[in-house]
């Protein structure tokens, strides 16, 4: 009896059930919403003020806000936290 009730306890300590497993990490949802990582393991992001009031802005600075803008490297460590799993 003694020996049966050791048996299953021992089965139960080293169980790989889902309780043993890591809680998923929380991605950021403002950087969600802003950032897409690449194949290179860097972001891209969209630049800002380019949706409206464009009549008194110069066409170069229109030109430059249409480009795509890149994290560089203290960005990429940071976004890599906000990020765990990369975006869509």
């Amino acid at each position: 009896m003694f020996f049966l009730s050791r048996i299953v306890a021992t089965t139960r300590m080293f169980s790989t059930s889902a309780v043993a497993q890591f809680p998923k990490l929380k991605s950021h949802s403002g950087a969600k919403k802003r950032w897409r990582s690449i194949a290179s393991g860097i972001f891209k992001r969209g630049k800002a003020g380019h949706k409206h009031l464009n009549v008194n802005k110069s066409p170069a600075r229109k030109n430059d806000l249409s480009q795509t803008a890149y994290s560089h490297g203290s960005q990429t460590v940071r976004l890599k936290k906000l990020l765990p799993y990369g975006s869509p």
